[in-house]
């Protein structure tokens, strides 16, 4: 089932009031390595869910110890995993860091941090369903796991697509965690 040569991160971020001037954002990031297992999480004030996305994925590579990893990462964001898989990133270099329209790239401080990365590890980016509801009979997993399929490719088995799932709702809730540590006083 899962590869134990395999560094998988599974993250998420959000931002509650997300479009508002005062808001909170959390992420989480869930890295696991065989039976090693490191959960990660914050918060920031002001933010966005994509710097909160980014954020996520940039904490669990900045916490891999050791070079030339074999990484899947799975998140839920489009923004996030379009990046990476279509290599936007490269035209927007190309272009003095602005996008198609001519405009500055947002978030181009956490990009810039992200792609070293990508020259020290293999890594392949896996688009997730988030904020799945695991114990609802309401949700309907063979529907869930063909739109993955389809994001993804068929090279996950239905019982690993269950446990990404399950591991990405669990770094949303880490993200949630964040968000409550920094409102408390």
């Amino acid at each position: 089932m899962k590869d134990d040569k395999i560094l998988r991160i599974y993250t998420d971020g959000g931002c509650s009031g997300n479009q508002s001037e005062e808001n909170l954002g959390g992420w989480g990031a869930i890295l696991e390595y065989g039976s090693a297992v490191k959960e990660l999480h914050g918060a920031e004030e002001n933010t966005t869910n994509n710097r909160m996305e980014m954020t996520a994925l940039l904490e669990a590579f900045r916490a891999i110890k050791k070079g030339g990893q074999n990484i899947h990462v799975f998140s839920d964001s489009s923004y996030l995993m379009n990046c990476f898989r279509e290599k936007w990133y490269v035209k927007w270099q190309t272009n003095g860091w602005k996008t198609a329209g001519k405009k500055p790239v947002e978030n181009r401080d956490l990009w810039e941090a992200l792609l070293p990365f990508l020259e020290e590890h293999e890594i392949s980016f896996f688009r997730v369903k988030g904020h799945v509801n695991l114990n609802s009979k309401l949700t309907d997993f063979e529907k869930l796991y063909e739109k993955f399929c389809e994001w993804n490719g068929r090279q996950f088995s239905y019982e690993e697509f269950e446990y990404i799932t399950e591991k990405n709702n669990r770094a949303d809730e880490l993200a949630n965690i964040g968000i409550d540590e920094i409102r408390q006083p």
